[in-house]
């Protein structure tokens, strides 16, 4: 009898460390060349992300604008969110900071509000009574967190606000560029209608709005 539970809970034991192994996720490591320059995740990316979908254990989140006001074209991309991946929850990064070191060729980006500002020495400052639990809603410490954009500069905005305001860099991956997906999971945002014309299909995207109006401003 003795020997049947010793036996039962080595099995168990088996089980379970297996099962953590295949659950695992690779630790954060930023890829070489040129994506390592925006922080772009070696191992989860966009080639390989559609085995990572679907986890109880993480946030997925999409760090463009619907319609970004930088002319994206100019640099072979797309200022519209023409599409996402499936499980993507899309967050503008231009609501969360402001937006610095964009190509001279794309123009001015967003300028409206945002929950931080930042100060000559790179700290982020709240700008709402709110800021701060908003962030922590969207982005939570308890999860992995998997951010992306169109072309690696949002998420990688992202990844190095959170990182620096506190969040474990263990935690977050660079996932990369929508625009060079290629996978199983894409939800198709730009649509041609019987005349021809193009319409994006917004309701499709999950979105996650801050209603500044709503706010609590902080006063400076």
């Amino acid at each position: 009898m003795i020997k049947k539970i010793c036996n039962f809970i080595l099995l168990l034991g088996l089980f379970l460390l297996s099962g953590c192994r295949s659950d695992a996720l690779p630790a954060p490591e930023v890829s070489e060349g040129f994506l390592g320059k925006f922080g772009v995740d070696k191992n989860i990316n966009v080639d390989t992300i559609d085995n990572y979908l679907g986890r109880s254990d993480t946030v997925y989140r999409d760090m463009r604008m619907l319609v970004d006001p930088a002319d994206y074209e100019k640099i072979g991309g797309d200022r519209y969110l023409s599409g996402f991946i499936k499980g993507f929850e899309v967050i503008p990064y231009p609501y969360l900071a402001p937006v610095t070191g964009l190509p001279e060729e794309v123009g001015k980006g967003y300028e409206g509000q945002s929950l931080f500002s930042i100060d000559n020495e790179g700290s982020y400052i709240e700008n709402f009574e709110e800021s701060m639990s908003i962030l922590e809603e969207i982005f939570p410490k308890d999860k992995n967190i998997f951010i992306m954009c169109g072309g690696g500069g949002y998420a990688m905005f992202t990844k190095n606000m959170l990182i620096k305001m506190g969040w474990d860099a263990q935690k977050i991956w660079h996932v990369g560029c929508y625009w060079s997906y290629e996978g199983k999971n894409n939800v198709n945002i730009k649509e041609t209608n019987e005349n021809g014309n193009t319409y994006y299909a917004f309701h499709r995207v999950d979105y996650l709005l801050i209603d500044f109006d709503s706010l609590t401003s902080v006063t400076k």
